[in-house]
């Protein structure tokens, strides 16, 4: 169960996000926006790796799935918000039941190359269907609603969104399903041996996970007005997990912290050198060697040494 500390942190961080656009210009805003919809993404990968120990390589997929289901359902067929926006998180979830029952029912680096080819699958249709998704020029002028075209109303939403995600997403993993799943990662043997369905818990895991990744994707879409191939590219889910590492994937609201940091280091040290990608080599260096168990790691044991 959460503790009063972590519960008035957590209250304290909502109401800080909350007078940011009342404080902070219009830069601070989108910057804010942007780190929101990575931050969910994040959290709903740290349901596979996290709690049940499953690397997954494609997870961007469902991101991609979400983020071009809602372009074309708001742009291309002229469906209204409010059955444009579940139907594309519903896709990514269906996406994810089908793609999972195959990949679940491998283990280890097996299951992640399996995860990775369907990955590719996904980026291959977006940049081949050009007739749908406008292949490698990109899908571009998204028709958002009016009463979320303002950046200022639209980081509330996401606000909204990301906080009743992130409680959706502790109820789950704090359940006895959750438990179950983690109980997996921890011995899957010892959970098969005492009845636990392996497969069927991973599935789950699988598809809250891809529905999670689906809004954040559908989120992405109405941010940028737009949706590129690259949404499904593989680095896209090698940044997802680095977010995840990095902020510690043994704490929920590491992953979260994580997309935070990776998304600020990128765009502060982008205005200072080009060689970013070989800071975020040092970086990552640093942290597997020094923080093996990321930010949040070191966070919790200071905390604990406190007491």
């Amino acid at each position: 169960m959460i503790t009063k500390r972590n519960l008035i942190i957590l209250a304290a961080v909502a109401a800080a996000l909350a007078l940011v656009p009342l404080f902070g210009g219009l830069f601070l805003v989108y910057l804010t926006t942007e780190i929101m919809i990575f931050a969910l993404f994040a959290l709903s990968f740290n349901i596979l790796l996290g709690y049940g120990g499953l690397i997954s390589f494609g997870h961007a997929a469902y991101f991609a799935i979400g983020a071009y289901a809602c372009a074309v359902l708001l742009t291309t067929l002229g469906w209204p918000f409010i059955l444009a926006f579940p139907a594309s998180v519903l896709l990514s979830g269906v996406c994810a039941l089908v793609i999972g029952y195959f990949c679940v029912k491998l283990t280890e680096i097996y299951f992640s190359m399996l995860t990775l080819a369907f990955g590719m699958l996904v980026w291959a249709v977006a940049f081949k269907w050009v007739a749908v998704t406008n292949g490698d020029t990109g899908f571009i002028g998204v028709a958002v609603p009016t009463w979320l075209d303002e950046p200022v109303r639209f980081f509330y939403f996401t606000l909204f969104m990301l906080g009743l995600c992130a409680w959706v997403m502790w109820r789950i993993v704090n359940s006895a399903y959750g438990f179950t799943l983690v109980a997996t990662r921890e011995n899957r043997n010892r959970a098969e041996f005492i009845g636990v369905d392996v497969r069927r818990i991973q599935l789950v895991a699988f598809v809250l996970a891809g529905t999670f990744a689906g809004l954040a994707g559908a989120l992405f879409t109405m941010f940028n007005h737009a949706v590129f191939v690259e949404s499904a590219w593989w680095t896209q889910s090698a940044e997802v997990m680095i977010m995840t590492i990095l902020g510690g994937f043994g704490s929920f609201v590491g992953p979260a912290v994580g997309a935070a940091v990776l998304i600020l280091l990128d765009r502060f040290i982008t205005e200072i050198t080009i060689y970013w990608p070989t800071v975020l080599g040092i970086i990552l260096l640093l942290v597997l060697f020094f923080m093996p168990d990321g930010i949040m790691g070191v966070t919790t044991k200071r905390a604990e040494k406190k007491k």
